[in-house]
């Protein structure tokens, strides 16, 4: 299994990312894949996830970005999303996406996550 993220940069704030994650070797669909992020000095952050298009392919968000970020799946080019809209300073992270590569299954907590993309650096400054 093997995720990779790309689509970060530097932005101003209240500028739009756009972050892709792609897979090699399976189809996202059927996963449930979240995104993460870690600031420097701070813990990994647990962002947004999509359940698997077989559960309700229900999204979640943090709190802290909630109404700013969204989480979506791209089944043709078996993609996932993360677009972020209206960026600010705080974003500022190596972003991550990640499954915990069991079939079927709803976003699952954390520690459950054991596949990994690369990291890819959001920067949000004026």
């Amino acid at each position: 299994v093997q995720l990779q993220a790309s689509g970060g940069g530097l932005v101003q704030p209240g500028g739009s990312l756009r972050f892709s994650c792609a897979a090699s070797g399976f189809t996202l669909d059927y996963y449930a894949i979240g995104w993460f992020r870690q600031a420097p000095g701070k813990e990994r952050e647990g962002v947004s996830c999509i359940s698997s298009s077989s559960t309700d392919g229900s999204t979640y968000v943090v709190d802290s970005v909630k109404g700013r970020f969204s989480v979506s799946r791209d089944n043709a080019n078996n993609m996932v999303y993360l677009q972020m809209n209206s960026l600010k300073p705080e974003d500022t992270a190596v972003y991550y996406c990640a499954t915990d590569g069991h079939v079927g299954t709803s976003c699952p907590p954390q520690y459950d996550y054991v596949y990994w993309g690369q990291g890819t650096q959001v920067t949000v400054s004026s």
